[in-house]
């Protein structure tokens, strides 16, 4: 497949994943995700199966950049910035974990998707916060890489708690509570800001 940050700049190759996520997207509103083979997105696509293979190793690799694709969207939407405070922006990113968790629920949720669209999600939330800390770097030995992955996990695994709960408080309530647990991940960093 070559140069992948070659590949994330080529049209082409944007242009055919985008159509091979929309496509399995319109599948996913009539059919089960049981139900859809890798045939069956590349015809809807209007791409054969080699080019299908040549983005995707399979329909679960489809479903997970999928749900990042939008969740990347919904995150540049909410307008997170790390420039100015870790805190603020640690709760910006778990509102918008809430809120996204809050709309994904409902009686026809696929519990068997779970694992791929809490795995997507948490690459988006560490490649987020993994651009921060590069571009404010921690001056110990602690990777950055490192970070981003305890921060994200620990973000992600707090605002699901929160989304499963009976009887939860508002989304903005809930992403306070949520960051003030995950900070003391992030606090060296925060005290650089500041």
């Amino acid at each position: 497949m070559g140069d992948k940050s070659w590949e994330a700049l080529d049209p082409r190759i944007r242009r055919t994943r985008k159509r091979l996520q929309r496509a399995l997207e319109e599948l996913m509103e009539t059919r089960s995700f049981d139900e859809i083979s890798v045939q069956v997105v590349a015809d809807a696509a209007t791409v054969n199966r080699a080019t299908f293979y040549d983005h995707f190793t399979d329909k679960y690799s489809l479903l997970e950049s999928t749900v990042a694709s939008r969740f990347d969207e919904v995150l540049a939407d909410s307008a997170v910035n790390f420039d100015d405070s870790y805190s603020v922006a640690i709760k910006g990113v778990v509102l918008t974990i809430c809120n996204y968790l809050t709309r994904l629920q409902g009686p026809d949720t696929r519990r068997e998707l779970e694992p791929h669209m809490e795995s997507a999600i948490i690459a988006s939330v560490r490649r987020v916060l993994l651009d921060a800390l590069k571009r404010h770097p921690i001056p110990d030995s602690t990777s950055p890489e490192m970070l981003a992955s305890a921060a994200s996990w620990a973000i992600f695994g707090a605002a699901k708690e929160w989304s499963m709960m009976a009887e939860r408080c508002q989304p903005e309530e809930g992403a306070e509570q949520v960051a003030a647990l995950v900070m003391p991940i992030l606090q060296r960093q925060q005290a650089l800001q500041a």
